[in-house]
């Protein structure tokens, strides 16, 4: 990470003055302890049954024996076996995905665009303040079955690359070190310099322009009354997304610039409208195009950042599967589909034959 040297100078934001180098000071404090995400070890205070609660896994009849049996074979006969996963992965963690039945999109959830977040201020308000909410909540989801069943996978060499759509980091915190086509929400980037830094930093900044904004998260994570001003408006959706009322984030909201160049600044993340770096698409796409089978997991490959690895690696004549809950747009490519929750097959698929393997913790 490149060296945080800037001179001392007074900021305005929102007519609230700080110092910019108290500031580095406390976040570079944060960075050296809190930005280690493969393992988080910062006790998150989100009550446990607030993903109990949430009815974001798509409902599915179970695998059969059957399946279990295709899918040990279509991996004990790779020896360059290639692994993609999606959002339904994800799903059993607490966080919900886009296109399943109780995906995010049937709550009348619509992701903003690369071009809106540049384009309107308002947009961006809007977007980090209903982030800033939720980050904490976000954080407290654990790795599921499926990323513990991978990374198992993964440690014993049976993959041999992982590529993942998800933002989340649960991959990471399983074990596994997977490329990350789309980015992650854990860091976060200066559209004018390039400069990246730690999302915990953002969210310590962020606190420090808006203190009554980190009062009323307390006041939603304890339950207080979510119509009052006091709470902001902050509302819990089913689906994991907080509806903040407009007046509160339109107004008095602010948001932290660049500490180097003073840019806007943006989740690390491919935003629908933009493109998959090209030196990150170029790595995906050559281990699609030399491996000699492909599973995809929890992912309907609606997006032509994922579809196009399938289609490169069936067109070399590799093997593909899809272990997925509904349709794909590459069902027409695959010789074999599963529509079970992957959580319950793959933990089952380690204890299998020459694959028996300890399950990752």
């Amino acid at each position: 990470m490149a060296s945080l040297q800037f001179s001392m100078e007074f900021r305005v934001f929102g007519g609230q003055f700080f110092r910019r180098n108290n500031i580095l000071h406390s976040c570079a404090k944060h960075l050296r302890i809190s930005c280690n995400h493969s393992t988080m070890t910062k006790k998150q205070k989100v009550p446990t049954q607030f993903f109990k609660e949430k009815k974001i896994i798509p409902d599915s009849a179970p695998p059969s024996a059957k399946d279990l049996d295709r899918l040990h074979k279509f991996v004990d006969e790779s020896e360059k076996l290639m692994v993609l996963t999606g959002a339904g992965i994800s799903t059993e963690s607490g966080i919900p995905d886009y296109r399943s039945p109780n995906g995010a999109y049937s709550s009348g959830f619509k992701p903003i665009t690369h071009q809106e977040f540049v384009r309107s201020s308002r947009a961006r308000r809007r977007y980090w303040a209903r982030s800033y909410a939720g980050w904490r909540r976000f954080t407290a989801a654990q790795p599921g079955a499926t990323h513990k069943a991978l990374a198992s996978l993964e440690m014993q060499g049976r993959v041999k690359f992982m590529a993942t759509q998800n933002v989340d980091r649960l991959h990471h915190r399983a074990g596994s070190e997977p490329l990350e086509l789309h980015g992650t929400v854990y860091s976060v980037v200066c559209l004018g310099c390039g400069f990246t830094f730690c999302r915990h930093i953002f969210q310590d900044q962020v606190k420090v322009l808006n203190p009554q904004w980190a009062l009323a998260v307390e006041n939603l994570d304890n339950g207080k009354n979510p119509e009052s001003d006091e709470s902001f408006g902050m509302q819990q959706r089913p689906d994991g997304d907080i509806e903040i009322d407009e007046k509160f984030w339109e107004e008095n909201f602010h948001i932290p610039n660049c500490l180097k160049c003073d840019g806007l600044l943006k989740p690390d993340v491919v935003f629908f409208g933009d493109n998959v770096p090209k030196d990150r698409a170029g790595k995906a796409m050559e281990a699609a195009k030399s491996c000699d089978a492909l599973l995809v997991v929890g992912s309907s490959l609606m997006t032509m950042s994922a579809f196009r690895l399938v289609r490169a690696a069936y067109e070399v004549n590799a093997t593909v599967a899809i272990i997925n809950i509904g349709e794909t747009r590459a069902d027409e490519l695959v010789s074999l589909k599963i529509s079970a929750r992957s959580g319950e097959i793959l933990p089952r698929l380690l204890g299998m034959g020459c694959l028996s393997i300890p399950a990752s913790k």
